[in-house]
């Protein structure tokens, strides 16, 4: 077992309901007693969507809602993984023996994803087999990161399994990867309402032409500027190779590309090359069949969310009188350009963001991939109870029966804690 370090609290479990609850029930299911508990959080996209693929600073916040295993490790190689969720099966396998079916993204898929990492980082043969009981109140398929969340809780179980510490950091920053904390305004309160929309296959496709798009948008730019085109691959890079704001880069955008769609044909002809080149050596197995590309709306969204990310930490770090509605503000652009530019939203989506605005937000977005999923609202904290109630009325008790409400539907959150051990005292 590890030693203790910042990320382990000891806790008397009788006076958290939720880990004793847990601890009953791990000792109903393995017949003993966790040696400790591990959580991890969900988190939330404040703004800058779709952007960190393109080299670019997005702010996430972790929320308070996490996944929670109870573990106890044995002395045989057994790993035997269990769920508080009826829906999510048991599954057993050997330590030493960790097979991952990509094709099937099943509940322990995401466990042994972590402890895999772990071990594949240590360059380990032979794992201690364990007894896990995971327990999470992330809603799932909503964009609020509770696979990444159980993944994460796997890896620290397995290193505290271990004995072994690995540094850590918020993924805020890319290229080159750092973190930057930002004090977010004391007197409003995000919300996240969920949409009951789960994203689906479709929307994988979407995506997967989306990050193609922009990756053929940064080369057409690349060359319209005399750049080394063949070598770009985000559109930062562009920004970075010209030494310009992303206020010029918008400019830059106007006079390169057109709003018109393009057509495989038009983009190997501003690039030079033939259309075998375009599918062999730039276009992914799963969009070389896609016939038109929307290059100019996929970068101007790019660059015009880039900039409001820098915007809003900016604006939270002078902290002024309107900060609240400023924030809000960005927000509400930053929906309207997922919307209309990177048309990641759904009408759902479309439907509780104005809701939530016409009931007290300051401002409203998607956030997670789109197509379903969550939103995130700014929310004056004296606002907070009728706004609650106003949003579950209108959008979630219809008179037509329709779309019930689910549990963990709709929810005021705070900045919440990073990842834990905790250790019984």
């Amino acid at each position: 077992m590890a030693t203790e370090s910042p990320a382990t609290r000891r806790v008397q479990v009788a006076e958290h309901p939720r880990l004793l609850k847990l601890k009953e029930m791990f000792n109903s299911k393995f017949g003993s007693i966790p040696k400790f508990y591990v959580r991890a959080p969900g988190r939330v996209n404040i703004i800058g969507e779709h952007i960190d693929y393109c080299g670019y600073s997005v702010l996430p916040m972790a929320v308070e809602q996490d996944v929670l295993i109870a573990v106890e490790p044995v002395k045989t190689y057994a790993l035997q993984l269990a769920n508080t969720n009826p829906l999510y099966p048991d599954f057993s396998t050997s330590a030493n023996n960790i097979q991952i079916d990509k094709t099937k993204p099943l509940w322990h898929n995401y466990f042994l994803c972590g402890l895999k990492g772990i071990q594949e980082h240590f360059g380990l043969s032979n794992l201690t087999g364990m007894n896990c009981l995971v327990d999470g109140n992330i809603p799932p398929s909503s964009g609020l990161s509770s696979s990444s969340a159980l993944v994460c809780c796997a890896g620290l179980v397995t290193l505290t399994v271990l004995g072994r510490n690995l540094s850590k950091a918020k993924l805020i920053e890319f290229s080159p990867l750092r973190a930057t904390d930002v004090k977010l305004p004391s007197g409003a309160v995000f919300v996240i309402a969920n949409s009951c929309v789960e994203m689906n296959k479709a929307a994988t496709s979407h995506f997967n032409i989306r990050v193609m798009e922009c990756r053929l948008a940064a080369k057409l730019l690349a060359k319209y500027k005399s750049l080394q085109w063949d070598k770009v691959l985000r559109l930062e890079e562009v920004q970075a190779k010209l030494g310009i704001s992303l206020e010029e880069m918008l400019l830059v955008t106007e006079d390169a590309l057109h709003p018109e769609p393009y057509n495989p044909e038009e983009i190997c002809r501003c690039l030079g090359i033939s259309l075998e080149e375009l599918r062999t050596q730039i276009l992914s197995p799963n969009t070389q069949d896609v016939l038109i590309f929307k290059l100019y709306q996929r970068a101007k969204h790019v660059y015009s969310e880039a900039a409001r990310v820098l915007q809003f930490k900016k604006i939270c770090e002078e902290a002024p009188e309107n900060m609240v509605q400023l924030l809000g503000e960005l927000m509400n652009q930053s929906h309207m350009s997922c919307r209309d530019m990177y048309e990641c939203s759904c009408p759902e989506l479309d439907q509780l963001v104005d809701i939530c605005r016409k009931f007290g937000a300051q401002g409203s977005r998607l956030t997670g991939a789109g197509w379903g999923g969550c939103t995130v609202s700014i929310v004056p904290a004296d606002k907070l109870p009728s706004f609650l109630a106003n949003v579950h009325k209108a959008y979630y008790q219809r008179s037509d029966g329709s779309l019930a409400p689910e549990k963990q539907s709709l929810f005021a959150t705070k900045p919440g804690g990073g990842a834990l051990v905790f250790l019984e005292a």
